[in-house]
């Protein structure tokens, strides 16, 4: 294992970092717009509001997209675990 591998197995690890938060980001940015134009046109300014409805709705999305995050996470898990004898090789040289 050279250090292009260990580098691409780094940038790997960000991007599923990435890829697993981004339907849960998504929808609390989709959720907190549409509940802040709501509560500008009809002038209701309790923060509970908001904080409940996004709450709920990334629970909804974690729950819905959680066997697809945790598939991509196995199969990043076993990938590195495959090749730590190569990295073990490459440290103690």
């Amino acid at each position: 294992m050279d250090v292009e591998t260990i580098t691409s197995l780094g940038r790997e690890s960000l991007k599923l970092a990435l890829l697993v938060g981004a339907p849960m980001l998504i929808t609390g940015v989709v959720v907190g717009v549409i509940v802040g134009v709501f509560q500008s046109v009809t002038q209701i300014q309790d923060q509970t509001i908001a904080f409940v409805l996004k709450l709920v709705a990334m629970l909804s999305t974690l729950a819905i997209f959680l066997p697809w995050i945790v598939a991509k996470t196995v199969e990043f898990s076993q990938n590195a675990l495959t090749n730590i004898p190569e990295a073990a090789t490459f440290f103690w040289k």
